[in-house]
């Protein structure tokens, strides 16, 4: 049996963007994507501290050093710029897998969004 088991999070950034007219997403600084260990069209949660809203999209990359994250398309709706969120990715696993794995836990400076 597989289980989805959090892989993978990025706590508490700041939206520094809503973009409603692009094609969907959310842009991360390149820093960021690597930090965690996310991959460029990989799904992901986004959960708002602000609003409580959840949802689903994938990981584009932005500028490096940026401190970038951008909410794209339809999920533009669901963030203002300034509001806090946390970034998940999910694996699927066997139980006897989940119960050793550590997941990448990154926690950015909230107010610039960069590694410390």
């Amino acid at each position: 049996m597989l289980i989805n088991v959090m892989r993978a999070k990025l706590h508490r950034l700041t939206v520094t963007q809503a973009d409603l007219n692009y094609i969907g997403s959310i842009t991360l600084d390149p820093d960021l994507i690597e930090a965690a260990g996310l991959v460029e069209g990989e799904r992901v949660q986004i959960v708002n501290i602000n609003n409580g809203e959840r949802l689903e999209t994938y990981v584009i990359t932005g500028e490096r050093g940026s401190g970038q994250v951008c909410l794209n398309g339809p999920a533009a709706r669901k963030v203002q710029p300034g509001d806090i969120v946390i970034v998940i990715a999910y694996a699927m696993m066997t139980v006897e897998e989940a119960q050793g794995y550590t997941p990448r836990l990154v926690f950015p400076d909230t107010a610039t969004n960069r590694l410390t």
